[in-house]
This record gives C-alpha cells, sequence and structure tokens, in this order.
C-alpha cells in the first residue's frame, strides 16, 4: 500500500512496516502538512498584517495580531489540559480544534471581502481570537496523542515531514506573489485564507479517523493535578528553563525585518524575498532536524541554540557596526539562517517534550510547558520598548546570549529517546 511505502521512505527507512503503523503514519501526517500549509497562508506577521494595511484597519489594531495569537494559542492549554486527559479518545479534541479554525479562518476571508476599516479589524481579531483558542486545543491534544499512536524515532520525522511540506506549499504561494503572477490585492489574499479554512475542516476530519487507542480517563486532579510535572519532575524543570531562553528564536525575525525597514528596504519585492527565505528555510531544515530529534533531540535543541546564538550574534554585530544588515539580500541571508536555528530548537522542543516521560500525564505537562511560553511571549513584547531606546541590533544581541545560555543549558537535559 501507498501508506507503507511511505512510512517506509521516510519514517523507518529500511525497516519493515506494520501497515497499521503506516496508516496511522501517514493520517497523522496529511492532518499536520494540511494544517501547516494553512498556518502559512494566514501568517499573522505578514498576511494579516498586509490585509489590515490593504483595508485600512487602525495601527493599534496591527500591532494586536501576534499577541492575540500566540497568547491566545498557549495560555487557554492549562484549562483545557484537564479536560483533555479526561476523554478516552482524544484525537477528538485535536480533530475539533482544527475545524473551528477552519470556520475561523472563512470568517476572516468574509470579513476581508465585504468589510473595510476599523469593523473589518475588530471582526478579522475576533475571529483570530477564536482560532488561536482553536489551536490551543490542537497543541494541547497532539502530543499526547502521537505519543500513543506513533512509535518512538518517527515523531521529530513526522513534524519534521510535515513541516516541510506545508512550507514547500507556502513557498510556491509567495514566488507567485512575488512574481506578480497572483496579484497582490485583497480579493486574491482572502480567497487564500478561504484556502486555509478548507484545509484546517480537512485535517480535522481527516484526523477523526485516526486509529487511536482508547486511553484510560484520568480522574480530574484540579490546578494541583496540572502542576504535578513542575513539582515532581526536575527533568521536566531544565526542560522548561531550557525552552524558556529559546523563546529568543521565536523572537528575533521581526527585528530582522526592522532593520531591513530602517536602511530603505521595505519594498514589495523585499518582502516577498523574506516570505521566500523563512520557506525555504523550513523546506530545507525541518526533515533533517526531525530525524536528528528523533536520534537525540537533546543535541537538537543545544546544536540548534548555537547555531541561532551565532546567526543573532553576527546580525547584531553587523547592525551595530553598519546600522544595517547588508541590504535586501543580506537580510533574506540572516532570516533564513535564523528561520533555519529557529526550526531546530521549534522540532527539538516538541519531540523531547512528547518522548519524555513526566508526572500528571503528557496533555497536563504539554500544556503547562505552553501556557508558561505564552505568558513569556507576551512579557517578550517588552523587548520592543528596548528596541526603541536603544535599537534592534541592541534585542538582537540579547536574543543571542539567550539562545547561548539556552543551548548550554540543553546539554544537561536528559536522553530521552535513549533513557539510561
Amino acid at each position: 500500500m501507498l501508506s507503507q511505502t511511505f512510512y517506509r521512505l521516510t519514517a523507518r527507512p529500511g525497516a519493515g512496516a506494520d501497515p497499521r503503523e503506516a496508516r496511522r503514519f501517514a493520517t497523522a501526517f496529511l492532518s499536520l502538512a494540511a494544517t501547516k500549509i494553512a498556518d502559512g497562508l494566514i501568517e499573522p506577521k505578514l498576511v494579516l498584517a498586509w490585509l489590515f494595511s490593504a483595508l485600512g484597519a487602525p495601527g493599534y489594531l496591527t500591532g494586536a495580531l501576534v499577541p492575540v495569537r500566540e497568547a491566545g494559542a498557549l495560555l487557554p492549554q492549562l484549562a483545557l489540559a484537564g479536560r483533555i486527559e479526561r476523554m478516552r479518545h482524544r484525537r477528538i479534541a485535536w480533530a475539533a480544534g482544527a475545524a473551528v479554525q477552519g470556520l475561523a479562518a472563512l470568517a476572516i476571508a468574509a470579513a476581508a471581502l465585504l468589510l473595510e476599516g476599523a469593523a473589518a479589524g475588530w471582526t478579522i481579531l475576533a475571529a483570530l481570537a477564536v482560532l488561536a483558542i482553536a489551536r490551543a486545543a490542537c497543541s494541547a491534544s497532539f502530543k499526547d496523542v502521537s505519543s500513543r499512536t506513533l512509535k518512538k524515532g518517527t515523531r521529530g520525522t513526522l513534524t519534521g515531514l510535515a513541516g516541510s511540506a506545508g512550507s514547500a506549499a507556502v513557498l510556491a504561494w509567495a514566488v507567485l506573489l512575488g512574481l506578480g503572477i497572483v496579484p497582490r490585492e485583497p480579493v486574491w489574499i482572502a480567497g487564500s485564507v478561504a484556502v486555509a479554512g478548507a484545509l484546517w475542516l480537512g485535517a480535522g476530519a481527516l484526523f477523526a479517523t485516526l486509529d487511536e487507542p482508547a486511553a484510560e480517563p484520568d480522574p480530574p486532579g484540579g490546578l494541583s493535578g496540572l502542576l504535578a510535572p513542575l513539582r515532581s519532575d526536575p527533568g521536566f524543570r531544565r526542560y522548561l528553563a531550557v525552552r524558556a531562553l529559546m523563546i529568543s528564536t521565536a523572537l528575533a525575525p521581526p527585528y530582522l525585518v526592522m532593520l531591513g525597514h530602517a536602511a530603505g528596504q521595505d519594498g514589495p519585492g523585499n518582502l516577498g524575498l523574506l516570505m521566500i527565505a523563512s520557506s525555504a528555510a523550513a523546506i530545507l531544515s525541518s526533515y533533517g532536524w526531525g530525524r536528528l530529534a528523533d536520534r537525540s533531540s537533546r543535541q537538537v535543541l543545544a546544536f540548534s541554540g548555537l547555531a541561532a546564538a551565532a546567526v543573532l550574534g553576527a546580525a547584531a554585530a553587523a547592525a551595530l557596526a553598519a546600522g544595517g544588515l547588508g541590504g535586501s539580500w543580506g537580510t533574506a541571508g540572516f532570516v533564513f539562517a535564523a528561520q533555519c536555528a529557529y526550526q531546530g530548537a521549534r522540532i527539538g522542543r516538541k519531540t523531547h517534550l512528547t518522548d519524555m516521560q513526566s508526572p500528571g500525564g503528557k496533555a497536563a505537562a504539554t500544556a503547562l510547558a505552553n501556557t508558561l511560553t505564552g505568558g513569556l511571549l507576551l512579557l517578550g513584547g517588552g523587548f520592543g520598548l528596548l528596541a526603541e531606546a536603544a535599537g534592534a541590533g541592541t534585542v538582537l544581541a540579547v536574543f543571542a546570549a539567550m539562545a547561548l545560555a539556552g543551548g548550554a543549558a540543553a546539554f544537561r537535559l536528559g536522553e530521552v529517546q535513549h533513557p539510561g
């Protein structure tokens, strides 16, 4: 069957494939890849910000896009984890979350087509908040489902492969926009957002068919139960410390773009080049990072942190010395390198948390980690004030130091793929 061939070629090269395992892997891959494409088509930092500008939405609403998206996707997870832990079939939580994201994306597309100005901005922002909360349900449940349906040694590969496939599709779209083959007009961008909605709906329907063994519902433990991993697992606490330091890899790209804008490189061609650089980084690095993470997620976290420190440190030095990053191509080069490091940090942390054993349940550990990270990302907005006062180069220097500390701390994590 196609699923068995695909499984042998990607997840377990050269090994025999159990038909049931292969079907599970293929179902999870297709579902996750569809959502990765949808994420790229509706990216708040680029796509929705462009729509807001084209529709004449107020600037203060544009500034709320990323905080609403990031905080909404992370902060509710602690509250959702208890419900998910009491479900026997937790794929339903992911499927429902994907479906709600699809409906919210369709609402965004409709608002972009029918409304203008503040009305469009507020409507899109409200739909984005719903989308983000639904995404929280997907994030809190996916690691639990994958840990019970996929074998160790294939989970990082799944994440990396889906990321590469999704990024390839988004790259093709970015090239069409950059070359002007697809007009950069609100109706076309709204159409791409509608396509994202359809992809989420399809992914939810497909994931609902996943062959998931029934889980034993965990009894309600309240807040005390949800905090169990933090209290009783020193390895989990070390993981949280590494993850906190590595948020620098997620926060850095806008400051690289800011340096490009400061040097007068903010034309449409540059925007297309940055989109292409970001997508290409995910395509070229995600699968490799995923394969390495299945061998040692600890080393992936360490090496990606050190790589990010080198890239961001070089960008900070260039900015402080020359006031820019070497034109549009130089900025795109730094974005590409920084996004390669970010993919490693992202895949490494996901695989490490999925494969590690933690008291309190996988969904609880995932929700706790994501909720704490969401709070830190909100606080990360304060780096914008530092950029106003001291420049984007200074902020990148701070991020380089954080990434260096995170990479060094990752070496102290346990080998969860090969314990003992």
